[in-house]
């Protein structure tokens, strides 16, 4: 007679990976009003070694950077921490990093990941590097998913229920109402561009 297995719990280390611009900082502000997990956003992404990867039991680390480390966070936690992939819209999330194309991550990829491509490619669009850069992060995250045990998917577009989901799946309690709260606020949102003031007389 076999024995029914027990089913294996989800640990309460958890990962959140992301390209960025898709919510993570909504994300941030809904898990602060949890009561049995700490969170933070982009906390550690000055640091090297190990301590990048050193996050305590029942803690939720929301950081669009580990896309770029996941050779060292298997080596560091592999199936022993539990994974939210967190996405939008590819298109919405290229269309936003248009807008600050100029600084932060899709400035380093546009001018030192790919390398010399202002020189070598002048008649490339923005958007295009834009979207290259949101397939790149994409893939990397799905292809380290791949094998995890404890992994959920988690949209912008449906984050309200998907959040519900993520509290049901990693056991956690607090005040849900105010997290739900933050998640229809938008948090670290991209200003609509300022429209151009009409030119004096006489200047072109």
């Amino acid at each position: 007679m076999f024995r029914k297995s027990k089913p294996v719990s989800t640990p309460t280390r958890i990962f959140v990976l992301c390209t960025g611009r898709c919510g993570s900082m909504t994300l941030s502000r809904a898990t602060a009003h949890l009561d049995n997990y700490t969170s933070d956003h982009e906390a550690k992404t000055h640091l090297t070694g190990p301590e990048r990867f050193n996050i305590p039991d029942h803690h939720i680390a929301i950081d669009n950077r580990l896309a770029w480390l996941l050779g060292r966070l298997e080596r560091e936690w592999g199936d022993n921490a539990a994974y939210i992939h967190l996405t939008r819209a590819p298109e919405a999330t290229a269309q936003s990093f248009a807008k600050r194309a100029n600084q932060g991550i899709l400035k380093a990829y546009r001018n030192d990941i790919l390398a010399r491509s202002k020189q070598r490619a002048p008649k490339t669009k923005l958007i295009e590097y834009c979207r290259d850069y949101v397939d790149t992060v994409t893939q990397n995250i799905d292809l380290f998913l791949r094998d995890k045990t404890h992994k959920m998917d988690m949209t912008l577009e449906n984050i309200g229920p998907d959040f519900d989901r993520m509290c049901d799946w990693i056991g956690a309690t607090g005040d849900l109402d105010a997290a739900r709260a933050e998640l229809r606020v938008q948090h670290n949102g991209t200003p609509a561009s300022k429209p151009r003031k009409p030119a004096k007389k006489g200047t072109p």
